[in-house]
Order: C-alpha cells, then structure tokens, then sequence
C-alpha cells in the first residue's frame, strides 16, 4: 500500500483518549479471560511544437515570402492526484509469558523489535497505522507478567513506536489488570516520552474522555473512536470513572453522533465477540448494526484471539475480528493453533464523485505468528512469506500437533476468504 510516514503527514489530530496528542479539539462528548499462559499497510505530456519552415517558390535564389509559423501549445497542467488516505490495523499485541522472556536482554531491560521485524515496513507505508495494545503498558515497577493478570515492561511501547504504529488502542478487557496504577504509568510514558502518539481508550481525565481524536490529511478527516465490552469484572476507579471507555449503548450513538459532525469518516474500534469463536456472535452483529445505523463508515474488531469475517452491514466495512498478532499461549486443547493466524486489516479512505469520504479499496494480510525459543525467537511474518521449514519449527506444534503452513492457508481461506492477499 502506498503512504507516507505519519513524521511527515499532513496531519492534525483532534483527540480522545488519553492526553497523548498534541493536536486535538474538544467536542461535547458524553464486560471472558484471555488463554491460559505457561506461568501465563504521470507525468504531464506536452506535444512539441511544429517546426518553423520556411515556403520556397520555384526561382533559385527566392528569398522573399511569407514564413509559416506554429504556435507551440501551453503545457497541460498537473494533473493533482486525488485525496487517499491509507490505513492499517493489527490485532491483539499479546504478552504472554514466554514472549516477554524471548525479548529479555542480558542488562535486565527488554527488547521487543523482532516481533515487528517482518512488517514494518507495511506499518511504516501506511499514512494511519493501528495497533490493539491488550494488555497496560504499566512498566517493570509494577512487576511484568502474563495470565491472568499482564502488565508490559515500557519497552513494549518503544518498539510499538519504533514499528511506526501511529494509534495505539488501549480499551480491553485487560486495560485495569494492575487498576488505576497501570492505567495512571501507562498514560505518563505515553506523555513524556511519546507525545505525538494517538493514545486512545483510556484517559486521564474527564475533559480528556470528551475529546474525539480527528486525523485529517489531504482535506479528508477521518476520526477514530475506541471501547471495550467490559474490564474483566474489574471496576472502573472510584475517582477514575472516566479511565476506560466502554461500549455503552447511549454514549456510543452519542459519540457518534458528534464524530460525524467533526469528520467526513468514521472509525469505530470496539473490542468485542466470543474468544476462539472463527465467526462473529449476536452481540457483535447487534453491535455493528448500531455503529451502521449511526453513520461509522469502519469498524475493526478485536479480542477473540482468532480471525473472523470481514463483511459489510449496509454500507459499513467491518473487520469483526483480526485475531492476535503475538500471543505463546499455554493451551494445549483443540483450536490452539487458530490463535496463531491474524490479520492486518488494510484499507484506502477517499473520495467519491460527489466529494464524499468513502472506502476505495479494502483487504486484509494473513498472518502467522512465529515462536521459537531464545532472544529474539518471537515474531510475526506475513502468511505469504512463511515456509514449511518455519512451520515446523514453531514452538506451537508442540501444543497442537496440527498446526502447520497448511493448516494456517485454509483457515485464513475459509474465514477472510477472497478479501485476504494469496498465501500461495
């Protein structure tokens, strides 16, 4: 996909989330554990002009007459390409256990590049690139660790930043895992070290929450709104109420209400449906019949953990699940290798004939998350690029004897189908 990186967009932010951007306007704005863990995107042509020529008589030395001339034609003007924006999004950025310790360095710090090796440049390509970041990123002073409760070291979001991700999601149902503390670190390393980034989801106030995050490049503004079903039965701080956004019915057609009056597109992020299930529930076809009727153009779904459909409903795309992009979990029973296959959904926002903002195009790359033991052993590649030599290596096989390349093409066949890229 084409794009630039979002350094050099031309680009204003209008946010909510978390306090993270510095470009924002303020608008008026008003509940299934994760898998078990081991200890848990012409040049002008200007024809030439004809040749002076001069007209002889039929005398020898005829000098005299008239000399025809050709005007040469004005160049065309540039042709300005139409306004595009393009877009990715990956799934769930998992961190079990074992997939801290593979980025575990000798100092005692971490370093998670090689889990984005393989993509980012497809995340560096994309004018607007998204990421679900499922577990807080609440820092080593809060102790990492995997299931049932996870919280990321900060380096995690380092190399988030350093894969190029522009938006990072941070409403799931792991976001109070280490409560009001991790939401509260989370916010601050976003804050201080990284305050271009997007932070959506979580917030550091109320005044924050009301904020819509607006992303406009080439006269198209595009805003993104972000929620989660529930926080794992954990609840909201008492002074914090405003800490997390959820999915409820009336603030959502209310906050869709007001995108709609700030953007010429919108997107929706809800973090909804049933783990492991390939196909979307009742909930989220209820849900996104909602975001339908309340004018989302884009919905892209996270935390079942494993892919399903891509599918309009009436004239709005939605990806319901893009599976996890990382995850090593510890189960051993039937479907665990679905958890290894994920999507990055890939679409192109611009305009129609009448000037309206519209989906030009659309799809999605399977991929494979690869684990082996040892620093560095955990990444993700593109399904087209991975091997039968990779696949049996995968530390994965030992849990489910039948994942393999073969396995990982028929299942993205079957649930992405002709909307996926070739894996062949």
């Amino acid at each position: 996909m084409i794009g630039i990186l979002a350094a050099a967009m031309l680009a204003v932010g209008v946010l909510t989330g978390c306090g993270a951007g510095e470009n924002r306007t303020s608008g008026t704005q008003p509940g299934v554990s994760d898998e078990y863990d081991v200890t848990e995107s012409q040049g002008d042509s200007v024809q030439s002009a004809g040749d002076f020529g001069n007209e002889s008589g039929s005398g020898a030395d005829q000098t005299s007459g008239a000399m025809d001339t050709q005007e040469t034609p004005s160049p065309e003007p540039p042709v300005t390409p139409a306004p595009e924006i393009t877009l990715v999004m990956v799934g769930d950025i998992l961190l079990h256990t074992p997939v801290a310790e593979s980025a575990r360095t000798e100092d005692g710090g971490y370093d998670f590049s090689a889990v984005f090796a393989n993509l980012q440049e497809d995340i560096r390509a994309a004018d607007l690139a998204l990421v679900n970041q499922e577990v807080i990123i609440g820092g080593q002073e809060l102790k990492v660790s995997g299931y049932p409760s996870f919280n990321a070291p900060y380096e995690l979001g380092d190399a988030l930043v350093e894969a190029g991700f522009d938006v990072i999601l941070h409403a799931t149902n792991h976001t109070l895992d280490k409560g009001k503390r991790g939401v509260v670190n989370c916010l601050n390393f976003w804050q201080e070290n990284y305050p271009e980034k997007v932070i959506l989801g979580i917030h550091d106030s109320a005044e924050d929450q009301e904020e819509i995050y607006v992303y406009e490049q080439g006269g198209i503004r595009v805003a993104i709104l972000n929620y989660t079903y529930g926080t794992n039965g954990i609840a909201l701080p008492e002074d914090m109420p405003y800490a997390v956004d959820l999915l409820k019915k009336e603030r959502v057609i209310n906050d869709l209400g007001r995108a709609k009056e700030l953007a010429d597109f919108v997107i929706v992020c809800p973090h909804w449906g049933t783990e492991y299930k390939l196909e979307e529930d009742s909930a989220q076809k209820e849900w996104a019949q909602l975001f339908a009727d309340n004018g989302a153009d884009l919905v892209l779904g996270t935390h079942p953990h494993v892919i399903e459909p891509v599918k309009w409903v009436d004239d709005t795309l939605v990806y319901y699940s893009l599976g996890n992009f990382v995850n090593w979990t510890s189960g051993t029973r039937e479907g665990v290798a679905n958890r290894m296959v994920g999507g990055m959904a890939q679409v192109t926002i611009g305009l129609d004939e009448n000037g309206e903002a519209v989906i030009k195009d659309y799809g999605v790359k399977p991929l494979v998350c690869h684990l082996e033991r040892g620093f560095g052993g955990v990444t993700v590649y593109p399904l087209e690029e991975y091997t039968e030599e990779l696949a049996g290596r995968n530390e994965i096989v030992k849990q489910d004897a039948s994942f393999s390349l073969e396995y990982c093409r028929e299942l993205s066949e079957k649930v992405f189908g002709e909307v996926a890229e070739p894996s062949r």
